[in-house]
């Protein structure tokens, strides 16, 4: 059943339980699926921005459950930090609808923290999920696409030993730097076509909108304010919205903006591959040591990717290893290409499993659960 045909009913709260799997999947009100069934609902945050976004269930899904399990006897699991990353969409989601209430400041602050805390409990899971992005829920990309890229700035501020203020503050640029179009941005990604000349004139005007955005919010961090203005100007002048020459975070958020965005999927086009979207954006920047310390940090084979092993076995790359080109990788085919069930971690490292090369398969999807391949609790 196509997504134009389904009939749409309005959630309410009382049909979610926090903290067990969802019975059927969540979608906005053009039928694209938000939430898949089976998802834990984390929290009460999360369960609000839903109903406060607006969420609808098929009826058909709803006439299919009425033998199902009751949701009060459904076994509840433990969160893992898959289901964190997911609360963060929603919380995002809360704080860009509502910059008119009181302390956006603060609130941002908090969520900004409570963002690079995540990433530093492991970073390789944030990375994993920026290059596994569902291509059935791009109605939310404009939340992941500002998720993703604060990710890389913190990697990248990392990387050059910013102090903990400097790289908090990009972070923060990053989560606002598209506020007034986030949803415009996911409509976009699920159309999969150019923006008409109402749509140009808007992504042409937001960082200038975001800013004065910001301001009415009752943000006065020059900093922060001075990176989500800047963030589509270049070296040089040739950018917008002003055709000034950037300072140093707008430059960086730039730089993660533009790469996060070359590596992410659209409705009419798969992800540009990570080698040509490094190299790309290592020429664009005239070998910048922003791009330098971006590309260091998500490598040859960043995790996410699918790599070939010279053992004949297709594998997922989990976690970044000692070097760019050597990740730690969970087998997921035998060396005769059938899939396997269990968690099989190969070492690049290692001789008879070193990577022969990225999958020369694009159109590969992924059926293991990303809990099992990091070999956490389903």
């Amino acid at each position: 059943m196509s997504e134009s045909s389904l009939r749409l009913f309005r959630l309410v709260q009382n049909q979610v339980h926090v903290g067990k799997p969802l019975p059927f999947g969540v979608r906005d009100e053009n039928g694209k699926l938000l939430l898949a069934r089976g998802h834990v609902v984390s929290d009460d945050d999360q369960l609000a921005a839903l109903i406060e976004r607006g969420a609808y269930v098929d009826l058909e899904e709803l006439r299919q459950l009425k033998n199902a399990t009751p949701p009060e006897k459904v076994a509840t699991r433990k969160l893992t930090l898959f289901d964190a990353w997911e609360q963060i969409i929603w919380r995002l989601d809360r704080l860009l609808r509502s910059p008119t209430e009181s302390a956006f400041s603060e609130r941002s602050d908090e969520l900004a923290r409570a963002c690079v805390a995540l990433v530093r409990r492991d970073p390789d899971i944030g990375i994993y999920l920026a290059r596994r992005q569902d291509a059935r829920r791009l109605s939310l990309y404009g939340l992941t696409h500002a998720l993703h890229t604060a990710l890389t700035c913190q990697l990248m501020a990392q990387r050059m030993s910013w102090d903990e203020a400097k790289l908090l503050t990009l972070v923060k640029a990053a989560l606002t730097m598209n506020m007034t179009i986030f949803e415009l941005q996911g409509q976009l990604a699920v159309q999969g076509r150019r923006p008409d000349d109402v749509q140009q004139a808007r992504l042409r005007a937001h960082p200038q909108a975001a800013h004065d955005a910001l301001v009415a919010a009752g943000v006065t961090d020059p900093a922060w304010l001075e990176a989500v203005l800047q963030h589509h100007e270049r070296v040089g002048g040739s950018g917008y919205p002003l055709g000034a020459e950037p300072g140093e975070l707008g430059c960086a958020l730039r730089c993660a903006d533009v790469f996060m965005a070359k590596i992410s999927p659209r409705t009419d086009r798969p992800p540009i591959p990570i080698q040509e979207a490094e190299r790309q954006l290592f020429a664009d920047t005239g070998a910048s040591a922003m791009a330098a310390a971006l590309i260091k940090e998500f490598g040859i084979y960043p995790p996410g990717d699918f790599v070939q092993l010279k053992s004949g076995e297709l594998a997922m790359v989990v976690r970044r290893g000692a070097t760019v080109n050597t990740p730690m990788v969970a087998a997921i085919t035998d060396r005769k290409g059938m899939p396997i069930v269990g968690t099989n971690i190969r070492d690049t490292a290692k001789p008879e499993f070193a990577v022969a090369g990225p999958s020369p398969d694009q159109k590969l999807v992924l059926r293991v659960p990303p809990e099992r391949l990091f070999g956490l609790p389903e």
